[in-house]
């Protein structure tokens, strides 16, 4: 990768994204900050000039493949085993305490 020209930004813009991000920077931070932002925005640019025209637009870079198995129907299990670890059941179902809640 060849090297990218720098954008730098000035401090007064380095400031307001940092009380946007509620940073509190010192002045070398934000010197350095404002080094560090220029070439991301510096390669960000230069990213847009590469032409895309013949590639066409995936959601996707990779296909994606359905790894749910099929429904297969089978007998469920029956209702003495299913409530034989339950705490507390009433009339072949599970007992539990009334939820009001929201």
């Amino acid at each position: 990768m060849t090297e990218t020209t720098t954008n730098k930004l000035d401090q007064e813009t380095v400031r307001s994204v940092a009380a946007l991000a509620r940073l509190d920077l010192t002045p070398a931070e934000e010197e350095l900050f404002a080094e560090q932002l220029g070439q991301i925005l510096a390669y960000a640019d230069r990213l847009q000039q590469v032409d895309t025209s013949n590639v066409p637009p995936t959601p996707y870079v990779i296909p994606l493949t359905n790894v749910i198995r099929e429904d297969v129907q089978q007998s469920g299990l029956p209702q003495e085993v299913a409530l034989a670890n339950a705490p507390d059941r009433q009339d072949g179902f599970f007992r539990v305490k009334a939820f009001f809640g929201t």
